[in-house]
């Protein structure tokens, strides 16, 4: 199944991943007579239940969705993780080899938006990275790779923009003030279960900068997948219903580019991965 958050309400979507105008919302809190919904958020408080119940659904009473409608399909996750360096080919152009451990981070929860977001560019560098990301959908402590997909509610598409020379100053990085100016995680732009995906562990992923493609890979290429990255972090902390993990980008960022290239007032960003659909940013 397909959930977005439609003007702030929680809805199931029908209909193709991509395209304008074909998909169809139901909105969750009236279809289940108030059961769910309808704030986007809290039907991750009782995923299991709602997914059984999301399953048998019916879908004759829908709407047309209004793309520039949608927000962030977690609006207020409680933690939100973040990976850096995650593919070998990302990594080398950064500089640096492959790690025994994920490099961690985070973007602080007020930075997360919804697609068809307009970012307003702070002054500096403002640089582009394509990622999957991994939505909890149940609480989990020490997992192992074998239950990790069970703890997954699903997936979206997700830009880490970052801000680089916020992010590089000083002598020790500032990776997460650097990512979290406002605006500076769109996600969307709906939730996508795994069980919808031909093959959940191997997605193409890409991103075009106003028409010009800058990233492409697969997911597969990932160092740390997503069980992987799931055992490492719950390893250290409860996972809990309705965080988020922008799981790494792929190589052909900005500032890693000859010139380099950085992100303008007039630029579209357009991120797509296999299955999910495409995630349109626009800037200012």
């Amino acid at each position: 199944m397909r959930i977005a958050n439609l003007a702030g309400r929680a809805v199931l979507v029908a209909g193709p991943s991509t395209g304008s105008g074909t998909q169809a919302a139901i909105d969750i809190a009236t279809a289940s007579d108030g059961r769910f919904g309808p704030d986007p958020q809290s039907l991750f408080d009782e995923w299991d239940a709602f997914a059984e119940w999301a399953a048998e659904a019916d879908a004759t009473a829908s709407a047309p969705v209004d793309p520039e409608a949608l927000g962030a399909p977690v609006p207020r996750p409680r933690q939100v993780f973040a990976i850096g360096l995650n593919y070998a080919e990302h990594a080398a152009e950064a500089g640096y080899p492959p790690d025994s451990m994920p490099v961690t981070f985070t973007k602080f929860p007020s930075s997360i938006v919804g697609p068809e977001h307009v970012v307003e560019l702070p002054e500096g560098h403002v640089d582009w990275e394509v990622e999957l990301v991994v939505v909890i959908g149940r609480e989990g402590h020490r997992l192992t790779r074998e239950n990790a997909w069970d703890h997954v509610a699903g997936l979206t598409i997700g830009q880490d923009l970052s801000e680089r020379i916020t992010q590089l100053q000083g002598s020790a990085p500032q990776f997460s003030l650097g990512k979290s100016f406002p605006g500076f995680g769109p996600t969307g732009p709906w939730l996508v279960t795994p069980d919808e995906l031909a093959d959940r562990d191997d997605l193409a992923i890409s991103c075009s900068l106003s028409e010009e493609g800058m990233q492409s890979s697969r997911t597969s290429m990932m160092l740390y997948d997503v069980p992987e990255l799931l055992v490492r972090l719950s390893a250290v902390c409860p996972l809990l219903p309705g965080d988020i993990i922008f799981s790494g980008t792929p190589s052909g960022i900005g500032n890693r580019r000859t010139p380099q290239r950085f992100i303008g007032p007039d630029d579209v960003l357009v991120s797509e991965i296999e299955g999910i659909g495409r995630l349109t940013t626009r800037f200012c």
